[in-house]
């Protein structure tokens, strides 16, 4: 097996993995649990989820270099690494502070929350797409 079809396989391990997180896991856990409950569990597995992707995006910036594919399929790996550090180190601990405040009763932090959780979707996204395309690309280029 080429560097280049590992890749490929790490790439949509990943994308599957972090569809699987947002489509099933979180949603389920929202349904299956109490709110209160629900929080908890999610706050302790995103430090994980964003560990491992990280993980996962450097592996596969690796691979990308050392595959001899084009920059683009490495810089959308490596941009999306850059993500997952953000959203682990920033994003993360700036939704559970607004999160924390808007159960201790702020009446604006519901607001912070809400666009702090908008961006987080966004950046998953934005991540995801650049995986697609970085996969795409070693398909058909």
């Amino acid at each position: 097996m080429t560097l280049q079809a590992i890749l490929l396989w790490l790439l949509g391990g990943l994308v599957g993995g972090m569809l699987f997180f947002a489509l099933a896991v979180a949603p389920t856990v929202f349904r299956a649990l109490p709110a209160e409950p629900a929080g908890v569990f999610l706050r302790a597995m995103f430090p994980r989820y964003y560990f491992w992707g990280l993980a996962a995006a450097i592996l596969a910036t690796l691979l990308a270099l050392f595959a001899r594919t084009d920059g683009v399929v490495t810089v959308a790996c490596g941009i999306v690494a850059v993500m997952f550090v953000f959203a682990r180190q920033q994003l993360m601990p700036a939704i559970n502070r607004a999160r924390d405040a808007r159960v201790a009763g702020d009446q604006g932090a519901a607001g912070r929350f809400r666009r702090l959780h908008g961006l987080s979707v966004l950046v998953n996204l934005a991540q995801l797409l650049l995986l697609i395309a970085a996969a795409a690309r070693l398909i058909w280029v």
